[in-house]
């Protein structure tokens, strides 16, 4: 896969905060463009088809997967989730970094593919941490909420994997480790060569 962006993985388990963050570090860098996931599980009440998923049927996902249309693609928690390869082709190509928001099995599939890519993994401060922020969004009942922490814990497992790690104890912290991550890899000397390549030809 030839570009002219970084790819940034960021993964964590459910309740990690990783949405959120995701979103403040998006929020003011334009250079910076989210992955849009497929998926065939229900929008929650907040969530728009095409902003934060494409919502998709069974059918549709499989068919796409068939196709070979996904970079990566992983069930999780009963429901189906996939990146679509030629968005994130073609988002690179325009020089725009992208990040993609999806979890450690996801990002094995990705890193096979495209080892440049960029991971970081963001833990909770605690588990009990991580258990008190599913319940407050007030969405799952307590058995599904205990499901979702024994999951997490099988995903934390993963985090030697990644390139990178951040505890989310303190939201403005952890953004600014992650916004830290982003910086140092544009000012890669390969990246910098390629973005700059015309003022470097008249300065050498």
């Amino acid at each position: 896969m030839m570009t002219n962006g970084n790819l940034f993985i960021i993964t964590a388990a459910s309740g990690a905060g990783k949405t959120s963050l995701i979103k403040a570090l998006l929020a003011d860098d334009a250079q910076l463009k989210l992955s849009i996931s497929h998926t065939t599980r229900q929008p929650r009440p907040s969530e728009v088809n095409g902003l934060d998923y494409h919502f998709v049927d069974d059918a549709t996902f499989l068919a796409m997967l068939g196709q070979a249309q996904f970079l990566e693609s992983a069930e999780v928690h009963g429901a189906r989730y996939g990146t679509a390869q030629s968005a994130v082709q073609t988002l690179l190509k325009q020089a725009y970094d992208v990040v993609l928001e999806i979890d450690w099995q996801g990002a094995a599939q990705v890193r096979r593919l495209y080892p440049q890519a960029i991971s970081i993994f963001i833990l909770p401060p605690s588990i009990d941490a991580l258990a008190q922020r599913l319940n407050s969004r007030g969405q799952d009942s307590a058995e599904v909420i205990a499901k979702r922490v024994a999951a997490a814990r099988t995903e934390m497992r993963h985090v030697a994997e990644f390139d990178y790690v951040t505890i989310n104890d303190d939201f403005d912290v952890a953004l600014q480790d992650i916004r830290a991550i982003v910086r140092s890899h544009r000012l890669a000397v390969l990246v910098q060569m390629q973005r700059h390549a015309g003022l470097i030809q008249t300065l050498t």
